[in-house]
């Protein structure tokens, strides 16, 4: 498995390609750059740098890339399971159609979920800095490709999801390399973005606020939410604290549908997120009620990848929002 990440490694924080890559868990300060890695075993990695990470990824056999970006409290191993799972749903669903590429950033390893909360808030935001220069990079080779006659430009199409506190990443992410490297605006870089339970404020995605960025960098947004995902309902609390009495936009979907840009949708998962994820109803976006079987956020999901349309039906062409469940054949089992 190929990945990304901006947690730094136990020996030098230099990039050096070819060499074993451990993480030090122990410290959750972002790198100020990038690693581009391959998993090979449990706890055995190795560093194969950017231009090898692209390379790869351009040869790949599979049509589409799919960024996965973590929530909170999520150590690497953890991201890794949560990422071979989504994978195994991929390739169930179209073998070749998609790529699942993990974005790891450094969460806590503390015990106790209020600090690792705030500590996360403060790993996710410096973590947007190193995140920005890899979409940079990425921009560059892209270009010297298309500019070059000898080598055609990669044509795979990106997508991106994130979950939880990884929405929180990819907003920051986007605000920093519009400041910092596209000034002008962002490229349409991203086929769909995917925000799953997405601990930010819900009124983020608004136009004139720093989340209409994810927007003008995607084709279509489709935001996932459940009203009784218990996480979030923490989440909610603890940001009291900095003043924020907003719902997240993963509890309630946009605060107002009418000032989000037109390509920004939302998707109620009420009716599944505690069947598919008990008791927080938080990670619903994978397995249904048996696991290495899809749910319906999933399906929902790939069938937007392959398809390009959050609604594909033609009917649907002016819809803007949804509500999943269960088939009722499903229901009672």
């Amino acid at each position: 498995m190929i990945f990304i990440t901006s947690r730094q490694p136990k020996k030098t924080a230099e990039s050096q390609p070819n060499k074993s890559f451990v993480f030090d868990l122990e410290n959750n300060a972002s790198s100020l750059g990038i690693y581009c890695c391959r998993r090979i075993a449990k706890d055995v990695h190795e560093e194969i740098g950017s231009k090898q990470l692209l390379s790869e990824l351009k040869a790949s056999r599979y049509r589409q890339i799919l960024i996965y970006i973590h929530g909170f409290s999520n150590l690497p191993e953890d991201v890794f399971a949560d990422v071979k799972e989504f994978q195994s749903l991929c390739d169930k669903s179209k073998p070749g159609e998609v790529l699942v590429i993990p974005i790891i950033w450094p969460c806590d390893n503390d015990l106790g979920i209020v600090k690792d909360y705030w500590d996360d808030q403060k790993a996710a935001d410096q973590s947007a800095f190193a995140f920005a220069r890899m979409l940079q990079k990425f921009m560059k080779w892209r270009g010297d490709a298309a500019v070059n006659s000898d080598e055609p430009p990669c044509l795979k199409r990106i997508n991106v999801l994130a979950h939880s506190m990884g929405n929180r990443v990819l907003r920051q992410t986007l605000s920093n390399w519009h400041k910092y490297d596209q000034p002008n605006g962002l490229p349409l870089l991203f086929r769909n973005t995917f925000l799953v339970a997405a601990d930010i404020l819900n009124e983020s995605l608004h136009k004139g606020q720093p989340g209409e960025l994810i927007s003008h960098a995607s084709r279509n947004v489709a935001v996932y939410y459940a009203s009784d995902d218990l996480a979030l309902r923490a989440s909610k609390i603890s940001n009291l604290k900095n003043a924020e009495a907003s719902r997240r936009l993963g509890h309630s979907g946009p605060e107002d549908m009418e000032k989000t840009p037109k390509n920004v949708y939302a998707i109620d998962c009420d009716e599944v997120n505690t069947i598919y994820d008990p008791p927080k109803g938080h990670s619903y976006f994978r397995s249904g009620k048996k696991k290495g079987t899809p749910g319906v956020v999933f399906d929902h999901i790939f069938s937007t990848i392959l398809t390009g349309r959050v609604f594909p039906s033609p009917k649907d062409e002016h819809r803007k929002s949804s509500i999943l469940a269960l088939p009722k054949a499903k229901r009672s089992s």
